[in-house]
């Protein structure tokens, strides 16, 4: 069951413990499905509104306005079979229909979390006290009642006012479930109340509320009557077989269809026809021929694990495969479509492929993950999966979870003892916990679990060795001091070293590179090259690094972006256009273009978003039409979703980054339309202004959106640089300050507010700023090169000169910071500083 988003109150605590920690936060992450990776800001100000705040997006609901997807319009599937003619287009067949010869996995499936991840509200599916049950939240009592056999909730409605909502639908099962609220335009909402379906003793069979420590009015964008909490788009897909959102934007209504309630038979092996159909001709007598198929009529063959063993080494006390897995891992990449932060752009998903096909993939991002790859938000599995050691040696899902219930194919250890010697890893001279009751299990350690949704424990997937001498040096978790909570990391680093000794690194190596990235380091661009460079690294973590090298291109970064853009894995190549978005289009077309024509719609797309403002008329025509197709293709993936603000404010850019100024504007303003809290769609649309000559109507959009985001850092930031061109700077350095206290994890907040200061006569004040910035960011360039432009004006060659020493220590080989360097050492020996 997928979780709901939470937003930081001091935005991203990587330091977050204990099991309700995730529920107690909200991070301002970019939606889900992430639109800054299939298209991002032209303007540099959106852009660093981006980077510093986000939207996570998951919660649990489920849809309206069923109806069998056998009769809508399907994309035919390649019929695999020479003696069609004239292939037949796949449709869905239903699980019953499965089960009538997979008696045995239906059986399985049917008591599965997948069978009741979605269902109607009945009596047999409800699992909350509807007996005019109440429950209090910051002074609403809300009650759950039965009436006429249907079921109810009085709550706070969409204006905050009590209303009566009938619950239509459940939404999972255990450890908790969710219910859903149709409304007339087709948008189901799913209630921020839910029911801990936990036995009594375990402290659930009550009702909760998912954001327990912070109040949740009707105006808030979590509200469960607004957009964050919206089944069509932030569930339905991985809720239910075959799902067309079916959002028409002229009317802003919803007809969502599905093939199946549930998560049945089809959402996992595709539509089922032709292979129904094969196998009535199997029964029908007809014998095997030249012309059969031999793919049984599947849309995949899940076969990875076919005449796949894994001999163990009992001295070194591991298994091997007896074959290397294929780069293209098609169960993994299955279960990814559910099991992955990641967002939709198209619905022409099919098992077997990789996810990037048709789905943006979360990368290890700050926010999401912690700087040495562990879960720290909602992530799921596959993300951490694919950094594991597990995924690298071939493991695969089913080689430990049954496929059709979900459940582990062994209990306890007995998954892990298939390939890992008991003589080895079962003993206390593994585990080094001897009489501990109740013992230690493998994913006590190797699987360290965070919280989600307040009651959903959930197990980390990257399958490491626990490193808390990483936590000791970046303050990520580790599983030593998640139970020692009263020990500090450098006391277990200790113990661990003495247990087994000073080379413990594991796999997943590349704490510090990210680390530097999200903080600023002046290390950062070397040490994502080398995670970007090395060939043992996971191609998650790879992707990752070449993403984050984008405010720092040089020569040797092109180099390999080059090389990124060949790798087998579309998620690299994707990260390796990522590094080139604020590189002119015109510069990279030789680099990017033929990427127009890769086979993953992911990388195309995100290519034709790059290239938007490359001038087609001189364009030689092959090059033109694969441009334009291109283009089609990612305006199509933001109309898919145009029932999102980040779709619309994205494809605002795009049309911006063309010329089209016009379409551009009504894109932000739709964005705005369907929330007026999505801060960059305000900050995009007044920078559209101010280059069009129209900051005053800037300032008016960018006040509009501080009234109902009054605590939003980007929008006071954006709206100071709009009272400077205006000529107010009295006021705008006020809206400068706003932004620096609000965000002081901004180093570029606190350099501007500094120059703002500076500029209105206010130098002291302006130095004491860029000293407590240059405390938080000790080697960012803009204040250090703000250090000495001051002190040199103030006179005081001396400071000067440490901080110009400080700035040719982070960048040794600009002969300009030398040059400033030798003037003023000479200044500074002058008795009148001339």
């Amino acid at each position: 069951m997928k979780g709901t988003p939470r937003r930081a109150k001091k935005r991203i605590a990587s330091e977050r413990k204990g099991p309700d920690a995730a529920s107690e936060t909200r991070i301002r992450v970019q939606a889900q499905y992430r639109s800054a990776r299939t298209g991002n800001s032209v303007f540099k100000e959106a852009r660093a509104w981006i980077a510093a705040s986000a939207i996570a997006f998951a919660v649990v609901v489920f849809g309206f306005a069923w109806r069998s997807l056998a009769d809508d319009p399907v994309t035919p599937l390649v019929d695999r079979s020479p003696a069609a003619s004239t292939p037949a287009p796949a449709t869905f067949v239903g699980s019953e229909t499965c089960a009538g010869c997979h008696s045995v996995e239906a059986a399985l499936w049917r008591a599965s979390q997948h069978k009741h991840a979605m269902d109607h509200a009945t009596d047999k599916s409800v699992l909350g006290d509807f007996n005019d049950a109440r429950f209090d939240y910051y002074g609403v009592r809300s009650r759950f009642f039965r009436k006429e056999g249907k079921f109810f909730v009085e709550t706070d409605g969409p204006d905050g006012k009590l209303g009566v909502f009938e619950i239509k639908y459940t939404f999972g099962l255990d450890p908790l479930q969710q219910y859903l609220v149709e409304f007339p335009d087709g948008r189901l909402q799913a209630l921020s109340i839910a029911w801990d379906s936990r036995p009594k003793e375990q402290g659930g069979q009550g009702w909760f509320h998912l954001y327990p420590n912070e109040e949740i009015r009707h105006d808030d964008f979590l509200h469960w009557t607004k957009l964050n909490q919206n089944w069509n788009f932030m569930c339905a897909e991985c809720h239910s077989t075959g799902v067309h959102k079916n959002y028409d934007a002229a009317t802003d209504r919803f007809a969502t269809s599905w093939a199946e309630i549930s998560v049945g038979c089809e959402a996992c092996h595709g539509r089922g026809s032709r292979h129904v159909a094969w196998a009535r001709d199997r029964r029908s007598g007809r014998p095997l021929g030249k012309d059969d198929d031999r793919d049984m009529g599947l849309v995949v063959r899940f076969d990875e694990r076919t005449n796949i063993a894994w001999p163990l080494n009992h001295a070194a006390g591991n298994a091997q495969r007896s074959a290397a897995p294929a780069t293209l891992r098609k169960e993994v990449e299955t279960c990814g479509l559910c099991h992955a932060r990641r967002g939709v752009f198209s619905e022409d998903w099919a098992p077997g492929r990789w996810l990037s096909d048709t789905h943006v993939v979360s990368p290890i991002a700050r926010g999401l993950y912690q700087a040495d790859g562990q879960m720290l938000d909602e992530v799921y599995n596959y993300g951490s999966f694919k950094q594991s050691k597990m995924f690298a040696a071939g493991v695969t899902c089913s080689d430990c979870h049954d496929p059709h219930s979900a459940k582990l194919r062994f209990p306890g250890d007995n998954t892990c003892l298939q390939c890992h010697a008991s003589a080895v890893y079962a003993n206390d001279r593994h585990t080094r916990h001897a009489g501990v009751n109740p013992p230690l299990a493998c994913i006590s350690c190797h699987m360290p679990t965070h919280t989600y949704m307040v009651v959903d424990v959930r197990h980390d997937h990257s399958f490491r060795v626990p490193r808390p001498d990483i936590s000791a040096k970046l303050g990520t978790s580790n599983a030593c001091t998640d139970c020692h909570a009263d020990k500090s990391a450098a006391w277990a680093a200790s113990a661990i070293e003495r247990w087994h000794g000073p080379n413990r690194k594991g796999l997943q190596t590349y704490g510090d590179a990210f680390d530097a990235a999200w903080t600023g380091k002046a290390t950062a661009a070397a040490q994502l090259a080398a995670v970007a460079a090395s060939g043992g690294t996971p191609a998650i973590a790879r992707a990752s690094a070449l993403a984050e090298l984008a405010p720092h291109v040089s020569p040797a970064a092109i180099e390999l972006a080059r090389a990124g853009l060949a790798d087998p894995d579309p998620m690299v190549r994707i990260g390796a256009l990522d590094m080139l978005e604020n590189v002119p289009a015109t510069r990279i077309w030789p680099l990017v273009s033929p990427l127009l024509s890769d086979p993953s719609q992911g990388v195309r797309i995100r290519a034709a978003s790059l290239l938007a403002s490359v001038p087609t008329a001189n364009l030689p025509s092959a090059d033109r039409e694969r441009l334009d197709r291109t283009t089609a293709e990612f305006m199509a993936a933001q109309r898919l979703n145009a029932d999102r603000p980040e779709a619309r404010s994205t494809l605002g850019s795009f049309y911006a980054r063309r010329g089209q100024l016009a379409d551009a504007e009504a894109e932000y303003k739709a964005a705005l339309k369907l929330s007026s809290q999505y801060g960059p769609a305000a900050i995009n649309l007044a920078e559209l202004y101010r280059h069009q000559g129209r900051d005053a109507e800037g300032e008016s959009v960018l006040r509009a959106a501080v009234a109902v985001s009054p605590r939003d850092a980007g929008l006071h930031h954006a709206l100071g640089l709009v009272l400077v061109r205006l000529g107010r700077r009295d006021e705008a350095v006020k809206e400068l300050r706003q932004a620096a206290e609000l965000a002081p994890e901004q180093a570029r907040y606190a350099y501007v507010y500094a120059v703002g200061l500076h500029s209105t006569g206010h130098a002291a004040e302006a130095m004491t700023v860029l000293k407590d910035g240059l405390k938080r960011h000790p080697d960012d360039r803009a204040i250090l090169g703000a250090l000495v432009s001051f002190s040199r004006d103030a006179g005081d060659f001396a400071t000067a000169l440490q901080y110009a020493e400080r700035l040719a220590a982070i960048t040794p080989d600009n002969r300009e910071i030398a040059e400033l360097i030798e003037s003023l050492r000479r200044a500074a020996k002058k008795p009148d500083g001339r």
